[in-house]
């Protein structure tokens, strides 16, 4: 049995197929339009999943759909009264859209997909999850877990904001559900907004700014922003947010609590915004570990599933780690929107229609995430010889030979290997990497390469079997989900004068032998390397360990601000092209910077919004 999964219409649009309960391929629309959290009919996407199991729409014995969208327009109803008159504005605006597409989603779906296959029964075939059910399915079928309990938060999906299901084999049953507008999510969103930051796409932003404050705030969010309970549920206080009647997440009052309006998008960061990123993170993580121990006091299972937006925060989530309250966690790595396709699919497959479920119990159904787009080497020589491109060819151990080399040199390294990532981690397959031992390596990455905002941290890739010798963990992390401290042999004591510095003035501060990836709180968001997952990427970080004794590398994903990770081989080239990369591999092509015609250069600094 074929199940296609969709998500679409909000942001992070995305298309998941599965067959018999095995996922065959997943992946998200920007990737292929360019177009960051491309929230569109995702036809590319489909496309693909279609092209990778080799069979049309008309193979497929179902389509589902991530979310519920009457229920949607209930809630907007609802809360338009709720509120009204306030919010008729965003009301108005609001109504034509939905009233001329969102409402009669079924139609406007069964319309595209008619280009696959125009005799397909769109009546029977064609399902719909509601949003939280999509992401606990997400979560729990793929873990390595016969059986566990599921906690799902993000910003809003019909009504639930928070939820809680039980899964057992191929039994999954939400059991608990928090209600807009009272989310964690938004909370974190609202915070995203203050600090200048784009709200659905900017919150990775505020979790990598926080280490560089003090929370002094984070009282002032408990005495007046949410009303917390032990168990971890919670009530925001409405009064100083507008995301359910305006146009904007907080307002005037929430101004007057925090001492001044939002930041602009370009303002310069101040200690104030630092703090106030340190402040929601930490509140953030008091609430999950109050979700998380009541959870796991209820001794219904000693496994914890995580999906929904709140769980791409990792610092949350090596939190829930380390404080042990269950024994095992599984995070979904696409754990946003677009995993709501892959979630679907899977339940409708194992729920709507009763299929079994395999679990091997020493891994993930995930396949490491490499659930995108692969180049065969012909295709990767064409595509390359077609967009201008100077490359060697060279066998496998002479590449990993040359970009270990690379790396050792501090140079930085292009890598576009096998299939894509699903999810928004690069996980080494569209990657940059660098040398973490390197005390500008950072800096250089983020002003140079990434064009991004300096103080962001860089994630180490490290082999799995040396990681309780670098950091504090010793669990498998491949989806960069958990971060951990850097083990304390690794760390270099500062000085009296260096511990002094606040805010951005810890940036340039060497930490550990691994400075390139040493958060200023001795902190590191980690992957795990595993041969069986990524053998090439296993090959070439053991290959620099070889050279260094160091095990590990840095990792970003391959893009620059404001770009989806690149795809294809010319979208990895055009970015060599317009950033100071000076290595690039491709397949088994190497390129090198100097090599190549200068008049290819690309001006990539500007060539993309502001994330």
């Amino acid at each position: 049995m074929r199940i296609l999964g969709v998500s679409a219409f909000y942001h992070d649009s995305a298309a998941a197929l599965v067959e018999d309960g095995a996922i065959v391929a997943a992946a998200q629309e920007e990737r292929f339009t360019r177009k960051k959290h491309d929230a569109g009919f995702p036809e590319n996407a489909i496309a693909y999943c279609l092209d990778a199991a080799g069979v049309g729409l008309g193979d497929v014995d179902y389509v589902a759909f991530y979310d519920k969208p009457f229920l949607k327009f209930e809630r907007l109803l609802e809360t338009y009264l709720a509120f009204a008159p306030r919010g008729f504005r965003s009301f108005r605006m609001a109504m034509p859209v939905w009233l001329k597409e969102k409402l009669f989603q079924k139609d406007l779906l069964r319309k595209a997909f008619a280009a696959y296959h125009a005799d397909f029964d769109w009546k029977d075939r064609l399902l719909f999850a509601e949003h939280h059910q999509s992401h606990a399915a997400s979560a729990f079928f793929p873990s390595p877990f016969e059986d566990a309990v599921v906690l799902t938060m993000d910003g809003v999906g019909e009504w639930a904001t928070t939820s809680v299901a039980e899964g057992s084999g191929n039994d999954l049953r939400v059991t608990r559900e928090l209600h807009f507008p009272h989310s964690l999510g938004l909370l974190y969103s609202a915070f995203t907004y203050y600090t200048g930051f784009r709200v659905n796409s900017g919150e990775y932003k505020v979790m990598g700014l926080a280490p560089y404050g003090e929370p002094r705030f984070a009282q002032t969010i408990l005495d007046n922003l949410l009303d917390l309970k032990d168990d971890g549920t919670f009530r925001l206080d409405q009064s100083y947010f507008d995301y359910c009647t305006g146009l904007a997440m907080t307002n005037g009052r929430f101004d007057a609590l925090f001492g001044g309006p939002p930041r602009g998008p370009e303002q310069r960061l101040d200690q104030r915004h630092m703090d106030l990123a340190a402040s929601v993170q930490a509140v953030t993580e008091e609430v999950v570990l109050r979700l998380t121990r009541g959870l796991a006091a209820e001794g219904r299972s000693r496994n914890l599933c995580l999906a929904g937006g709140v769980a791409l925060n990792c610092v949350a989530n090596g939190k829930v780690l380390r404080d042990g309250a269950f024994d095992r966690i599984w995070v979904q790595p696409a754990a946003g929107d677009a995993g709501g396709a892959l979630g679907a699919a899977l339940a409708a497959y194992h729920g709507n229609q009763g299929g079994a479920r395999t679990v091997n119990g020493a891994g993930d159904a995930m396949r490491g995430s490499y659930l995108g787009p692969a180049y065969d080497q012909a295709d990767i020589e064409r595509r390359l010889n077609a967009a201008g491109a100077k490359y060697q060819v060279l066998a496998d151990d002479a590449l990993t030979e040359a970009v270990a080399q690379a790396l050792a040199g501090e140079k930085a390294v292009g890598w576009h290997q096998g299939r894509m990532e699903f999810g928004p981690r690069a996980l080494g397959g569209r990657s940059i990497l660098g040398d973490p031992r390197s005390p500008t390596m950072q800096k250089v990455l983020n002003l140079k390469v990434k064009y991004r905002e300096s103080f962001r941290p860089f994630a180490p890739s490290i082999l799995r079997e040396d990681l309780a010798d670098w950091f504090e963990i010793d669990s498998d992390s491949p989806y960069m989900l958990m971060v951990a401290p850097v083990a304390a042999a690794r760390r270099r004591a500062m000085t009296a004068d260096e511990e002094a510095l606040f805010g951005i003035d810890k940036l340039n501060v060497v930490r550990s032998d691994i400075p390139a990836v040493t958060h200023v709180d001795y902190s590191a968001r980690i992957q795990t390397v595993h041969a069986d997952t990524n053998p090439r990427f296993h090959a070439v970080i053991s290959r620099f360990k070889a050279l260094t004794g160091c095990p590990v590398v840095v990792n970003t994903s391959f893009n620059v601000r404001g770009e989806p990770i690149v795809n294809t081989p010319e979208d990895a080239f055009h970015c060599f092209m317009g950033t100071e990369i000076e290595v690039l591999a491709v397949g088994n092509c190497l390129l090198r910077k100097e090599d190549q015609d200068p008049a290819l250069k690309r001006d990539y600094k500007d060539a993309f919004e502001l994330d």
